[in-house]
């Protein structure tokens, strides 16, 4: 069976991994945003809330309208609910989800399907028998 890895690290090592090791092995967008983090109270304080969700009960579904939280080596495992303007969608956090943003795995556009013209809606569609 494949070990899965996250930048050559596996899942063993990720969740030994501190936090300025981490930093080091994101992108420059989210390691600015990590670095800031003292800044940010709302982050902050939503970091907080899941290490306390952990400790206290793992299988919980954590809600949050953070969608620019980055994904944490310490979060895995954890289930949140991101909400994407209309509903909160369940996000699994993964050993390949680490790094990225919450956002990035809740859609706020869904995929628009047409059906048929209705009556009334071209010229053309005067002619199509309705059943």
């Amino acid at each position: 069976m494949k070990k899965e890895m996250w930048k050559g690290v596996d899942e063993d090592n990720i969740a030994a991994m501190n936090y300025d090791e981490f930093v080091k092995h994101v992108t420059s967008r989210n390691r600015r945003t990590l670095l800031r983090l003292k800044f940010n109270p709302r982050l902050k304080q939503f970091m907080e809330k899941v290490r306390a969700v952990k400790k206290k009960n793992p299988k919980k579904i954590i809600k949050t309208h953070l969608r620019d939280a980055v994904i944490l080596p310490e979060w895995v495992g954890l289930v949140f609910g991101v909400h994407n303007g209309k509903e909160f969608k369940r996000v699994e956090i993964t050993i390949g989800k680490v790094g990225r943003r919450l956002g990035d795995f809740s859609h706020t556009t869904g995929k628009v399907v047409h059906s048929g013209p209705g009556v009334g809606a071209t010229r053309g569609s005067k002619f199509v028998p309705l059943k």
